[in-house]
């Protein structure tokens, strides 16, 4: 099976939902999916011709993300590479989490298909065996995703890219426990994620829209 028609069978089992990338088909000539006119939200935040979101919006967007992982989860499918560049941004300004070519268990938590991906660093969990994911694994790159999403920036913007062992430096940190304490409105999501202590996406919705709500 190649990765498009894993990516293809993943999102027929997901189902449509709002935050999640539309399959229109997949024929001879590939995968179809839903167009999203402005990109992804790493490319969205970068392009100094939009402006930068409000508060409330960097929150809805947390929100709205979140419950993009809540289904998938409960159709017992992690998605094993949360991250900005696989959030793509509609011209309504509506988040699509995209490019599911991670894993679906069976009931018994046995896997049935793997799409063998993994985050980058700055959203890897640490763990004892690197091609080991989780539903916690996933909430840990989401946490690092509502991080960038509420601050514009990635984790540890003192770590450069272009520095010599920046990737060791950043896995460094996260085994150490070390985490951003930016200070920010989700700072207490990002923090329970990054230290493991939501034990489903349901519980980070929740906390989602309680802030939401307390900013109306």
């Amino acid at each position: 099976m190649t990765r498009l028609e894993l990516e293809h069978k993943i999102l027929m089992i997901v189902g449509q939902h709002p935050g999640i990338i539309t399959d229109k088909g997949f024929t001879e000539a590939g995968l179809c999916l839903e167009r999203a006119t402005n990109g992804t939200i790493l490319e969205f935040l970068a392009d100094s011709n939009h402006s930068s979101p409000s508060l409330q919006q960097g929150v809805v967007w947390g929100r709205r993300i979140t419950e993009a992982v809540q289904p998938i989860h409960a159709k017992r499918v992690i998605h094993c590479n949360i991250q900005p560049t696989n959030i793509l941004v509609d011209e309504e300004l509506h988040l699509k989490l995209a490019d599911f070519q991670g894993r679906y268990l069976s009931e018994d938590g046995e896997v049935i298909f793997d799409g063998r991906s993994s985050e980058p660093c700055r959203y890897f969990c640490p763990r004892d065996d690197e091609c080991e994911a989780s539903f916690s694994t996933d909430l840990f790159a989401l946490g690092s995703t509502i991080y960038f999403i509420m601050t514009g920036h990635e984790v540890f913007p003192d770590i450069a890219y272009e520095e010599v062992g920046w990737d060791e430096k950043v896995r460094s940190r996260f085994a150490a426990g070390i985490f951003p304490e930016d200070s920010h409105a989700c700072v207490h999501i990002t923090q329970r994620c990054w230290r493991q202590q939501y034990s489903s996406a349901d519980e980070a919705l929740r906390d989602m829209r309680t802030i939401e709500q307390e900013l109306i």
